[in-house]
């Protein structure tokens, strides 16, 4: 299964839509990440984006939040109800799945190293990141908060940052680090006495003698006390007994809880242990949840290839639409065969008998996922343009000489895809015929395979071209293309019929 990392940013923004959504789209402009969650609380002036993903993936996500964040916050116009210190207050790195705690601290502290050089912008490394213990905490890092920090910095020692410079900025610093889950949960009381919001934060948090693992502080928060908290693990101390404990601290002032929030996601497993404890259902198994169980049986159902095969493109190919169409399914017939060439890669790097060739295979492997992402995005960019086209054609408030502008245009980008998608095809069966001639013997067969795959990218994608070259007007572009068909077909030809030898020599099989 593919690694997982969550980050949960924080930015000094909850009052301006714009602005954090541009920080998420941002985020989602990484391939691999998934945007999961946003929060955001005007009176906090704050916002929380919760994202997911391969490591490589979330650190540059990462790092393309924070530097938006950097260009659309000044902290100098800031001001909110919660702490803060920088634009992206705070980024930790969570480990979810096959990622250690050890991986999210290398990920932060890369994350540190390059937003502090590229950004110029100070950095602060905290929890399980830190390099110093007193900058374990996040609350000793932004004691005084923006304000205090910008006098102090560059002038006293405790505040030189990890990296980027000890000097003020308009984006504040930024305070990076890896940690456990963390649950963010507030409750609200019958209320707007913030005194008695903070008499009981004190009461629950670890820091002034409370329950473990509970960072907690009293806010009002539309005109209601809130007490806000951090619950730092969940095992140990379960959402429930803190609940609890602020609901009898509450009654003590005469005051009631009226409801309850979460900033952010919750895993499953809190929400049982409070389900176990509230309802007395202490023998309760997850599997005697419906979802839960119901998770379990289609992860059993999808064991293995089975589960991996796209049914989804293969039923949206066979339906009666025009895309997914001939063109898309030969980017995917390419991006097929450049996965196989790096699959014989990645089954070459590493063996000793392989080891003058080891360089290779790896540019192989690096230049496969390129390509592989490549042909994934002409696949959808191939559908897309068709569509265009058909929008022209449907479009009633184009007057003739604008229509023929238009499908002019639109014709254009509909042959350049199919054209790139050969152009790449030609790149992978090229990697194709490399790992042919030098991979793991064992997995030749692969490599003529990707070959086959490449080579029927190159045929499909040929015969939008050549359609499309036929509704041109311009006629020197339609020559051109069909010229530079005819040049890819022979090269790919060539590269696939030596793939094909080399392969059967190799393996045995000539």
């Amino acid at each position: 299964m593919q690694p997982l990392v969550e980050c949960v940013p924080n930015f000094s923004d909850g009052r301006n839509p714009e602005v954090y959504t541009a920080i998420a789209d941002a985020i989602r402009a990484v391939r691999g990440t998934r945007v999961l969650n946003i929060s955001a609380d005007a009176d906090h002036n704050r916002s929380v984006i919760t994202f997911a993903g391969p490591p490589e993936a979330v650190l540059e996500g990462a790092f393309q939040a924070i530097a938006t964040a950097a260009r659309l916050i000044n902290m100098d116009e800031h001001s909110g109800e919660h702490p803060r210190i920088g634009a992206t207050d705070v980024c930790p790195f969570v480990p979810v799945r096959g990622v250690t705690m050890a991986d999210c601290v290398a990920l932060a502290r890369r994350l540190g190293e390059r937003v502090g050089a590229e950004l110029d912008i100070p950095v602060y490394l905290y929890a399980e990141a830190a390099t110093r213990p007193e900058r374990v905490k996040l609350g000793d890092i932004r004691r005084g908060e923006y304000e205090k920090w910008r006098e102090e910095v560059g002038k006293l020692p405790e505040r030189q940052p990890d990296f980027g410079p000890a000097e003020p900025r308009t984006t504040g610093a930024t305070v990076i680090g890896a940690r456990p889950f963390l649950i963010a949960y507030n409750v609200y009381l019958n209320s707007d006495d913030v005194e008695t919001a903070n008499k009981i934060a004190r009461a629950v948090r670890t820091s002034s003698g409370g329950l473990l693992n509970v960072q907690a502080l009293g806010f009002l928060v539309e005109g209601q006390a809130q007490v806000s908290m951090n619950l730092l693990n969940f095992e140990k101390t379960p959402i429930y007994r803190v609940q609890e404990m602020v609901r009898r601290e509450a009654a003590r002032y005469g005051l009631a809880i009226t409801r309850a929030e979460l900033i952010g996601l919750v895993p499953q497993a809190a929400l049982i242990d409070s389900a176990r404890w509230y309802l007395q259902l202490d023998g309760l198994e997850e599997d005697e949840i419906l979802e839960m169980r119901l998770a379990q049986v289609e992860a059993e159902e999808s064991a293995g290839i089975a589960g991996m095969l796209p049914y989804e493109l293969l039923e949206a190919t066979a339906a009666g639409t025009p895309t997914p169409g001939g063109g898309a399914i030969a980017a995917v017939a390419g991006a097929l065969g450049a996965a196989l060439a790096g699959m014989v890669a990645g089954l070459t790097v590493g063996r000793k008998k392989y080891a003058a060739v080891a360089g290779e295979a790896q540019q192989v492997q690096l230049e496969a996922a390129r390509l592989r992402d490549e042909l994934a995005e002409a696949a959808v960019a191939d559908a897309a343009s068709f569509e265009a086209l058909l929008a022209v054609f449907r479009d009633e408030t184009l007057d003739e000489e604008a229509r023929q502008a238009a499908v002019e245009a639109a014709t254009v980008h509909t042959g350049e895809v199919p054209l790139g998608v050969m152009r790449l095809a030609r790149d992978a069966a090229r990697l194709a015929q490399t790992m042919a001639r030098l991979g793991n013997t064992n997995a030749v067969t692969d490599a003529a395979t990707g070959g086959i795959m490449a080579r029927a990218a190159a045929q499909a994608a040929a015969l939008n071209v050549r359609t499309n070259a036929t509704g041109l007007q311009d006629q020197a572009r339609a020559q051109a293309w069909r010229d530079e068909v005819d040049s890819l077909l022979a090269e790919v030809d060539r590269l696939v019929e030596e793939t094909m030898a080399t392969a059967a020599q190799r393996g045995g099989y000539a």
